[in-house]
């Protein structure tokens, strides 16, 4: 686990009590409309505990998370951040995967993962092998690789979950290799240029986007501003929450999901935060634990 923190504290101390009771209820704080942030209080033992977490994720996707701390009988407050839109290249990707033939479809993140299937169906289901950044994204193509007839072939995964390793370590197994990226507009140029600098040749297509969403309800950001943790999984995430909080007087944790998230939250200004060396949600967990340690250290 690494911490990258001024806080004195840097591991959990044992006044955090961690308890396995699984039980995880939902009562829904604020309604928004369908373009509005919706916000929910998830609570993991009794109906008046506080929130210890906030989750950050798009609407709808922030269940593994509230379910992974809800074993820990920790509370979540659910403030969606951003939301993803097709990006420029979308509508060419069907055509792209039926008219071409790649060596290697890469995918580093789910909404790439969920871009790309829905695509590759309406391509007619050509045989592609795909290299994966890690686990996150293999399990959005489990239900499609059970059907798919082998057509689907999840062939790689790195050894550590980031970017910049899997164009470090993705097999070239002859001269003239092409790769395919469908990506978030919003990313860097790291692994196509990783990638090419080894001989790929790589076709990229910014297939979606992430934005920060349209509204948030103040009573509901006041609440979450009290919150100790802050969980974050992209760069685009705490991008939205640095135009939310005030310019000073929050010092709050912010637990990111892998070190490129982390990265960003630290060049941003934020002091207190916390990420797994390996990136994926067993270590965001862990990282999440840590830094309620650390606060409940202060309290004691």
């Amino acid at each position: 686990m690494a911490l990258v923190s001024l806080s004195p504290f840097s591991s959990a101390p044992s006044c955090l009590k961690l308890r396995r009771k699984i039980f995880l209820c939902t009562s829904s704080i604020n309604a928004a409309s369908a373009t509005d942030s919706v916000s929910t209080f998830t609570s993991a033992s009794t109906s008046n505990s506080m929130p210890k977490v906030v989750v950050t994720r798009e609407r709808g996707k922030n269940g593994k998370l509230i379910n992974a701390l809800g074993k820990h009988e920790i509370d979540c407050l659910e403030l969606p951040l951003i939301e993803h839109k097709q990006g420029p290249d979308f509508d060419r990707l069907p055509s792209v995967l039926s008219e071409n033939s790649f060596d290697w479809i890469v995918l580093t993140s789910p909404e790439a993962g969920s871009v790309f299937l829905e695509a590759w169906k309406d391509a007619g289901a050509p045989h592609v092998k795909i290299g994966v950044v890690g686990a996150g994204t293999a399990s959005i193509l489990k239900e499609a690789l059970q059907s798919s007839k082998q057509l689907l072939d999840v062939a790689f995964s790195p050894s550590k979950a980031t970017g910049k390793v899997l164009a470090t370590e993705l097999p070239k197994n002859r001269n003239k290799c092409t790769v395919l990226y469908p990506a978030s507009a919003k990313a860097s140029n790291e692994i196509e240029e990783e990638l090419s600098n080894r001989g790929f040749e790589v076709t990229r297509l910014n297939t979606y986007t992430t934005i920060p969403v349209q509204h948030v309800d103040e009573m509901v950001l006041k609440q979450a501003l009290t919150v100790p943790v802050v969980a974050v999984a992209s760069p685009s995430a705490v991008r939205a929450w640095k135009n939310l909080v005030p310019v000073s007087g929050w010092s709050n944790a912010v637990a990111c999901i892998g070190e490129t998230t982390a990265a960003m939250t630290r060049s941003l200004g934020f002091r207190n935060v916390y990420y797994p060396t390996q990136p994926g949600l067993e270590g965001w967990v862990q990282s999440i634990l840590e830094a309620l340690g650390a606060h409940d250290q202060l309290l004691c």
